[in-house]
């Protein structure tokens, strides 16, 4: 019933899965990168867990759409099932054919093993995800690790992603259950908002519901943020109530005061005379005698009829007696500076993939042909140039310190390619067709859902990754680059042997810069060391060319 006061196209906060609305905060793309990553190792269990309403499923959906075209997925949401009943669910997510009505587990299991050993036949992998799996029983949860013996001579055949709330984590330690623990390849505890994160949800709402303009100011968002302690859900309920409490009051803008009462209201805190909001605006309703009223689920969110089209509430209702009204204006609002969502939708720029990777070419002085129209990664390989494909944070494209490509989707569903090639602290210098401009991450974050391309040059001419047990010229190369780092003279004759005291060497260097440190010198590790030592005149994020 706000809606049009505000200048809305919708209720902004609604907790309806709207995909439009997807907003991953910093501890979001780090739980999809974890889980990106387990799925890509080949292990068999993957574990996300968070509290109620922090936005697991959120996580999950951004997932399914990142996840390539040759995974096939079986989705379990209610897993209070039987050892029967969930090997019968799984294979009616995956069309696996079985005698009906069978209560046999054998013979589920050898339905399900022949299916898999023939997708596996067919290039495919399969993944099962289990929402709320805290409330898996332990014999279920040991016949999904049983699932999970299903493997060829090199991988598995079954991926299992484990997500719930905290207490699968406790569920998961009990002793009985070990030996899945142990098969825990990446795992995941999905914190809340920060105050930022929380400051650029609101406004990413608001936005995408139609509205730029700040409805919300500072100190209400601030303690938004206290009262949900940075749980989406919640937030959404507080922020709706709180709308719908400016709107009662007559106010254009949703101070702190509203958010406090909307608070109180909605979590059920000191109720009595402060239970205001939904009898101010029951208030208007009736003195305008605008006919039904119905109250919406549990929140007791109030549903009023539509306003005519194009008035404003303050101009079509009549006050409370005891409320005085601020009537919108109807002047022009004051002329403000292009945003972000309105470059992207200028259509004098390209802002395409080839171009972008024109331009991220050019960085590693790369020339291309004007008639390149369909540029990729294989363009640069004969340069020695590779691409680094990845899904993650702001952290990780600092780890990594080399300029890339990131798909950016607007309000409507668009795609455009930028080239990120510079992060200063909070803020990203981006090439977006011939423009280059300076903006903070929190607003390239409305549009970014963490993929990435990069591109580097392997310093190796072999295979990767180098590991223990591993000899050759590329592992001399390593062992110098370590010296080099750690400011120790180069060896006269580097050891070729990829031995013991080089993996902790490797690891060491890899637990400094925030890397896995597993030893074992992969395409990210190499990309920094590559980048570490001094004289490396690559592009980079953090420095300015020589």
């Amino acid at each position: 019933m706000y809606a049009t006061y505000f200048g809305l196209a919708e209720r902004p906060f609604s907790l309806a899965p709207d995909p439009r609305y997807f907003y991953l905060g910093d501890a979001h793309r780090e739980a999809l990168a974890h889980l990106l990553y387990g799925i890509g190792e080949g292990g068999s269990f993957v574990v996300l867990t968070g509290e109620v309403g922090t936005g697991k499923t959120t996580v999950c959906r951004a997932l399914l759409e990142q996840l390539p075209p040759d995974v096939d997925i079986a989705m379990i949401f209610n897993p209070r099932l039987t050892s029967v009943e969930l090997l019968a669910t799984v294979c009616d997510e995956l069309g696996v054919t079985y005698p009906r009505g069978t209560g046999s587990l054998k013979v589920l299991v050898d339905a399900l093993s022949h299916a898999l050993l023939d997708a596996h036949g067919r290039g495919r992998r399969t993944v099962l995800i289990i929402d709320e799996a805290q409330n898996l029983a332990p014999e279920v949860l040991e016949e999904i690790r049983l699932l999970t013996n299903l493997e060829t001579t090199r991988e598995k055949l079954l991926q299992v992603m484990l997500i719930g709330q905290p207490e699968l984590a406790r569920l998961l330690a009990r002793q009985e259950l070990r030996q899945l623990a142990q098969r825990v390849t990446a795992r995941y505890h999905l914190r809340s908002f920060t105050e930022g994160e929380t400051r650029a949800y609101v406004q990413h709402r608001m936005e995408v519901a139609g509205q730029r303009q700040t409805i919300f100011m500072t100190p209400a968002v601030r303690l938004a943020h206290r009262f949900s302690r940075g749980v989406p859900r919640l937030l959404n309920i507080i922020c709706d109530r709180a709308l719908l409490g400016a709107y009662a009051t007559g106010q254009v803008r949703v101070t702190a005061a509203i958010v406090r009462r909307a608070a109180r209201e909605v979590l059920g805190r000191s109720f009595g005379r402060h239970r205001w909001i939904a009898g101010t605006a029951l208030g208007i309703l009736l003195a305008a005698g605008g006919g039904t009223l119905a109250l919406l689920g549990p929140t007791g969110i109030l549903r009023l009829p539509a306003l005519a089209p194009g008035k404003g509430a303050a101009h079509s209702m009549p006050a409370p007696a005891t409320t005085p009204v601020v009537a919108a204006t109807a002047a022009e609002p004051p002329r403000r500076e292009s945003t972000l969502v309105d470059i992207l939708k200028d259509p004098a720029l390209t802002i395409d993939r080839a171009s972008a990777f024109v331009k991220l070419y050019a960085l590693w002085d790369l020339d291309v042909p004007a008639s390149a129209s369909d540029l990729d990664c294989e363009y640069g390989r004969e340069a020695g140039l590779r691409c680094l494909l990845r899904t993650g944070t702001w952290s990780v494209l600092r780890r990594l310190d080399v300029p890339a490509i990131l798909p950016l989707v607007t309000p409507e569903g668009e795609r455009r390619y930028v080239v990120l090639i510079s992060l200063d602290g909070e803020r990203a210098t981006l090439e977006l067709g011939e423009r280059r401009i300076v903006v903070p991450t929190s607003e390239i974050e409305r549009f970014w859902d963490g993929p990435f391309v990069a591109l580097w040059k392997p310093p190796v001419v072999g295979p990767l990754p180098l590991r223990p047990g591993m000899s050759g010229k590329d592992v001399g190369w390593l062992r110098q680059r370590l010296a080099q780092i750690e400011g120790q003279p180069a060896p006269a004759s580097p050891g070729q042997v990829y031995d013991e005291e080089l993996r902790r060497r490797v690891a060491a260097f890899q637990q400094a810069r925030s890397l896995m440190p597993d030893g074992i010198a992969g395409e990210e590790t190499l990309v920094r060391l590559a980048g570490a030592a001094p004289g490396s005149n690559g592009p980079s994020l953090s420095r300015a060319r020589p």
